[in-house]
């Protein structure tokens, strides 16, 4: 094998060895062995010599062993104590640098900076040249990271050895820096040569495997763009606001992920509200008890040098941004923060607010849009990322998966589509719960199920897991298993009954131990052990600070609202009884509203137990209450959820259109006290009347079967406080209500009284909504519209415009979604704003209109015939092309060969107000002149078709351009939405 030339120690996983100069100086061939004694051969050019530094980089393949930490530090004091190998691990101290050379093949080499080392006798006879320690590292005593390296040849003029060469200072660039760079990022060390490496295993400690599920989740590429515009903007604070089971968590560690697989990994630290104490001054003190425990996991997993438990939060946060990767805190379920005061939070908001501000660090809060209302007001509103949404500071808004997203969802999790209801299909937590579910069922069922009955299955099933559990740890068999999941069923409706009292739904450790206990359980449990492990081994429990919560949020709300008492809880949050100043008064604080989910459950429990006309009252009294004013948050956040909630709202629609009348004389009379534009008089015709939104326009639709009446209390007139209106009635919670296209629209028909000015900054309006759906699903909604036509309430916020002309205004604007469709419905109404439309499509759209005269042409209705004539006629002077021109023409063709329409129509209204009446067999002959003749005047008046019948039909159709014919003028400034044009008659 040769003769030994020294050693040296692996410096990053790409096999890169470093060593002093000396050892691989003059070689033509080099072996280096393994710590096993297998040899391999090394390639001169895979040498990297470093002369000047005394240093030299071999690039290996194959070595077995870990890296060594090299340190971070440009500066190692003197006195400080080192390890090196000098035939055995020896220690010494360091003294000062000094200058030193050393004869290299090429003549003599002079460092300028060499370390002295202060070792016994045997040491420094050991480190003279020849003894094969040259090259060896020199790890600090208190870290273990290598400071220097063993130089043998290296001398002064007072001493022949005992000394090292140092690692830093280096070079900014070249092979060196680039060793030093790549190591500090992937092998850690702690102490005093904290390294970006050793940020990482730490913060990577705190996210843990708790979000590892089997199937990957599907990505979400509007959160991850918001995450990333996020980590390179300004802002500081995020918040990802959503309901529970949409997601929060999946995406926070989605995002860690993606930070840790990044080519430069960046540090991610991860919190839960349950880890906040009411005594804290900010999230530092959270995040520094975080690594605190991530310190303990560390040292446990493996030997450490240096104290991972000295690494403090600002510390951290120092040192990512000097790398250039800024700390960010994940903060999961923040309201799981023990109660407090609202001054209280107001001083822990500020102290974090300011505690970022200082150390740089980025914070991603994850939570209910309850708790984001109060909590995001109190940070600075120029920290915050995202875009206000009704009632909250700015956000990120995360709701169900899109249809491609819960497509792709479904196919990971091998889930048909036709087995969730369509509400139910695009939930995430839904889709993960039901995959468990139906991967334990021998067969599929035959219909679609809901969420309810998904909860329901996964509740079922993990008792079932947990008896498994516990059967094979006490020798339990056959049908006593069964029995036995039904006592932890039963269970488990106890600890949800227990986990409604004070606190944030969660148990103290008593509380959860009395209900599964860790050592031998009661006998009325059938005796046994291992209670609490089983139960938490399967996820139906997790730890939560110093006690232990349900698994998944939404569980937790629906069956805890099982166990509610909800007359008791309204008398509470809604009627003002049991309130602090009440003679029965027995809460300390008051319920935060982010503990609205039990009492959302309960209420849906209502229904399916009691039936819809239960739940109607309910709500119908909770639309009373919202007369309330200021006091009435919980009644209109119950009401809006609860509506949202239901599965089918028809029912609901006594209570739904009260509530909608009610909405927008709220919302009218904000207006006009805030300054804003109310339209003089007002929709109803007088002065200072907010609008009279329950009038039923022609057509409407009525009370459906089985629909509760208007519930007591629910007068339509508005509250007499001067508050603003409850943002939970935004346009967007009527488009979601789970009702047909009909009822729905009738809604928006009483609403849109109530909007903006068209171009209102952040002003959601009713009349967007309409639009969404018109663009969505135009053969199902232009219908409803054309129903708008007889309502001639003004638009208050917008001059000159009616409920009517707003419907004129969408059904043109979004003609081009299914103009055949909407041409046929028109001439269907046979009313005049629909004439006016359709004199409009026939310039400005002449290829549906000369579409839809062919097709009357030949329909065997003679009002058909009749409206082919008249549009027929009025179409031709627009008809450019040569196919729209040869459908006209056939059309007349048609109408002549049909002698009994020469006989004027028995219906004047069925006859085009603008042409005369003209029977069909004239204006076929019309016609035809007028695409024979393109100088012809235009043809609107009897006489001309008249002449027409004397003269006969002409010989020969020319295919040239007819003379203009002009309808009803029609202007285009914006009334009944952005860019909606506006309509005179």
């Amino acid at each position: 094998m040769g003769r030994p030339r020294g050693v040296g120690f692996l410096a990053d996983h790409h096999g890169t060895v470093l060593t002093g100069h000396e050892v691989v100086d003059g070689m033509t061939s080099l072996v280096v062995e393994d710590a096993d004694g297998s040899g391999h051969a090394v390639h001169p050019d895979a040498v990297t010599a470093l002369p000047e530094l005394g240093l030299a980089l071999v690039h290996t393949e194959g070595l077995d062993g870990e890296p060594l930490p090299l340190t971070v530090r440009d500066h190692v004091e003197a006195g400080a104590y080192v390890r090196l190998t000098a035939g055995c691990w020896r220690e010494a101290r360091l003294l000062a640098l000094a200058p030193a050379t050393y004869t290299t093949a090429h003549g003599p080499q002079l460092l300028h900076g060499a370390l002295e080392l202060a070792i016994g006798t045997a040491g420094r006879d050991a480190l003279r040249r020849g003894g094969g320690a040259a090259g060896g590292p020199v790890l600090d005593a208190a870290t273990g990271a290598v400071v220097a390296v063993l130089g043998t040849a290296l001398s002064t003029g007072h001493r022949e050895a005992g000394f090292a060469v140092p690692l830093r200072p280096a070079p900014s660039d070249g092979p060196l820096a680039d060793l030093l760079a790549r190591n500090a990022a992937t092998i850690p060390a702690y102490g005093a040569d904290l390294n970006p490496a050793a940020l990482l295993e730490l913060t990577a400690t705190s996210v843990g495997s708790d979000f590892l599920t089997a199937v990957p989740p599907v990505e979400r590429p509007v959160i991850a763009r918001e995450f990333a515009d996020f980590t390179e903007g300004p802002a500081a604070v995020l918040a990802l606001v959503g309901a529970p089971g949409s997601g929060r968590t999946t995406e926070l560690a989605a995002l860690a992920a993606r930070r840790a697989r990044d080519p430069r990994p960046a540090p991610t630290l991860w919190l839960r509200g349950a880890d906040l104490r009411e005594e804290d001054a900010s999230i530092a003190d959270a995040a520094r008890r975080a690594l605190t425990r991530a310190a303990r996991i560390v040292t446990a997993s493996r030997p450490v040098q240096g104290d991972p438990g000295e690494l403090t939060p600002e510390r951290l946060a120092e040192l990512a941004r000097s790398a250039g990767r800024p700390l960010l805190l994940l903060l999961d379920g923040p309201e799981e923060m023990p109660p407090a005061p609202a001054d209280r939070l107001r001083e822990w908001a500020d102290g974090t607010a300011g505690w970022l501000r200082e150390t740089g660090t980025r914070l991603v809060v994850a939570c209910r849009a309850e708790y984001w209302e109060e909590a995001g007001a109190r940070y600075p509103a120029e920290l915050l990322h995202g875009r206000t949404a009704p009632a909250l500071p700015p956000c990120v808004l995360l709701g169900d998966l899109t249809p491609a997203e819960a497509r792709e969802a479904r196919a990971r999790y091998g889930v048909p589509d036709a087995e969730l209801t369509d509400a139910d299909a695009r939930h995430p937590l839904t889709l993960r719960l039901y995959a468990e579910v139906r991967a334990a069922l021998p067969e599929a069922p035959g219909v679609p199920v809901d969420g309810d009955a998904v909860l329901a299955a996964h509740l079922d099933l993990v008792c079932l897991r947990v008896a498994v559990r516990l059967a094979a740890e006490n020798g339990v068999r056959g049908t006593a298993v069964r029995l036995l999941a039904a006592k932890v069923a039963g269970q488990v409706h106890e600890a949800a009954r227990r986990s409604l009292g004070p606190g944030q739904g969660a148990l103290d450790r008593a509380a959860f131990e009395a209900v599964f206990p860790w050592g031998p359980a009661p006998a009325r449990l059938g005796g046994g052990t291992g209670w609490a492990s089983a139960v938490l081994a399967e996820g139906l429990f997790v730890p939560a600070g110093s006690g232990y919560r349900f698994a998944h949020e939404e569980f937790a709300d629906w069956i805890q609202g099982a166990h509610l008492d909800l007359d008791g809880a309204l008398n509470v949050l809604v009627r003002g009884r049991g309130r602090r100043g009440s003679p029965d008064d027995t809460r300390p604080l008051p319920v935060p509203h982010h503990r609205i989910g039990p009492v959302v459950q309960a209420l849906l429990l209502l229904a399916r137990h009691h039936g819809p006309r239960r739940l109607s009252d309910t709500l119908g009294e909770l639309t009373a209450a919202l007369r309330a004013g200021p006091d009435a948050w919980w009644a209109a956040r119950l009401l809006a959820e609860t509506l949202r909630g239901v599965q089918d709202a028809t029912p609901y629609l006594g209570v739904l259109r009260p509530l909608a009348d009610l909405v927008a004389r709220w919302r009218w009379r904000w207006r006009g006290r805030s300054g804003g534009p109310t339209g003089g008089a007002g929709p109803w015709g007088r002065a200072a009347e907010p609008p009279g939104a329950s009038s039923e326009p022609p057509g409407a639709s009525s009370e459906p079967p089985g629909a509760s009446s208007e519930p007591p209390g629910a007068s339509s007139e508005p509250p007499g406080a001067s508050s603003e209106p409850p943002s939970e009635f935004a346009p967007d919670f009527w488009a979601a209500l789970a009702l047909p296209v009909d009822a729905r629209l009738d809604l928006l028909r009483r609403l849109v009284v109530a909007d903006a000015a068209p171009r209102a900054a952040d002003a959601p309006r009713y009349l967007d909504a309409v639009a969404r759906l018109l663009t969505a699903d135009p053969l199902a909604v232009q219908p409803q519209l054309t129903l708008w036509f007889d309502d001639e309430r003004p638009l208050p916020a917008t001059p000159h415009a009616t409920v009517a002309t707003a419907a004129q205004a969408l059904l043109h604007t979004h003609r081009h979604t299914a103009p055949d469709a909407l041409v046929e419905l028109l001439a269907d109404r046979a009313h005049a704003r629909a004439d006016e439309l359709l004199a409009v499509l026939a310039e400005e759209e002449p290829s549906a209109l000369c579409r839809a005269v062919h097709r009357w042409a030949h329909d065997e209705r003679p009002v058909r015939r009749v409206a082919a004539t008249a549009y027929a006629l009025r179409v031709a002077p627009h008809a450019r092309t040569p196919a729209d021109r040869e459908l006209l023409r056939d059309a007349a063709r048609a109408l002549l060969t049909r002698p009994a329409d020469n006989a004027h129509p028995p219906h004047e209204e069925a006859v085009d107000r603008h042409h005369g009446a003209l029977t069909p067999h004239e204006g076929a002959l019309a016609l035809l002149h007028a695409l024979a003749d393109a100088g012809a005047p235009a043809l609107s008046r009897r006489v001309t078709a008249r002449a027409a019948l004397e003269n006969g039909p002409p010989s020969v159709v020319s295919p040239c351009d007819a003379p203009s014919v002009r309808g009803p003028s029609h202007s285009t400034h914006a009334d009944a939405g952005r860019g909606h044009p506006a309509w005179h008659s």
